[in-house]
């Protein structure tokens, strides 16, 4: 999307003899501006600024309108996600310096709707997560009222009171996928996404996956109609870009190849086995 900016630089700017870089934004305000445009803000370069000081700057001295999410500052919350130069990336964790002295531009994340300036619509994510259950599901939550355990034919072990121990060989199967904080990095980088907003997207899958490959969790057959929908797992055309942006290193593509191999071998099984033993 080309959209020519416009100038609104603040009087408090400082002044052209001092070391400044220029941050073109993003800005559209639902009720005021019929379709978003860039906005020029000139501020002072500082080397050790992330570009979410430098929000902050622009918030406090030159436009207190200016919308955008954050929270933890420290890549924890996955808050600030946006894109920078067209490429999405956490506001916290991205300095100044990476870009200096050239100008960067600042766009809200690339596959969603426009809530406010650089605030996104979530609600589709939050929907996508949702319906992958991303929580330990135990042999209990799905039988029948009155009557223990799953039906004949699908027993599954019930998660006992008090401590559930792990071994590391069986934390590890499931720890790089736990590292997962929302942030949608992955959902901006993922073209099938772009393309298709219905794809369950690599986050909700790896999320999906995270749980399915923990031994206390007896899930998976609640989980696959989801994940093996038209929509799900087998929309990914394994691009990789989401595990590039991905700031914790999760490998959103990893979980969802695994998770087509998972798809698949039960389906495979459920054809060879004899019916009492699927």
């Amino acid at each position: 999307m080309t959209i020519p900016a416009t100038d609104n630089t603040s009087e408090t700017a400082p002044s052209k003899s001092e070391a400044g870089i220029t941050l073109e934004i993003l800005r559209y305000i639902p009720g005021t501006h019929s379709e978003p445009t860039f906005q020029r803000f000139e501020i002072p370069y500082v080397e050790d600024w992330s570009m979410l000081d430098a929000l902050g700057y622009i918030k406090d001295e030159l436009d207190s309108s200016l919308s955008y999410r954050w929270s933890c500052r420290m890549a924890v919350c996955g808050s600030c996600g946006m894109m920078f130069d067209g490429v999405p990336k956490l506001a916290c964790e991205t300095f100044l310096r990476d870009y200096y002295p050239r100008p960067i531009r600042v766009e809200p994340l690339e596959n969603f709707g426009i809530e406010r300036d650089l605030v996104i619509d979530q609600e589709p994510f939050l929907e996508k997560l949702e319906s992958v259950k991303p929580y330990i599901i135990d042999a209990m939550a799905n039988a029948p009222s009155g009557k223990p355990g799953a039906p004949a034919g699908h027993e599954r072990e019930t998660i006992q009171a008090g401590e559930n121990r792990q071994t590391p060989k069986e934390l590890a199967l499931f720890d790089q996928y736990s590292m997962c904080i929302n942030c949608l990095l992955c959902y901006s980088a993922c073209p099938q996404f772009g393309l298709n907003p219905a794809f369950l997207g690599p986050a909700a899958i790896s999320l999906a996956h995270r749980y399915n490959q923990d031994n206390r969790d007896q899930g998976n057959a609640d989980r696959a109609p989801a994940l093996n929908e038209e929509d799900g797992v087998w929309s990914c055309t394994f691009v990789g870009y989401c595990s590039e942006v991905c700031p914790k290193s999760v490998d959103p593509a990893s979980a969802i190849q695994q998770e087509k191999v998972r798809g698949a071998t039960d389906w495979a099984l459920s054809w060879l086995l004899p019916k009492g033993a699927r």
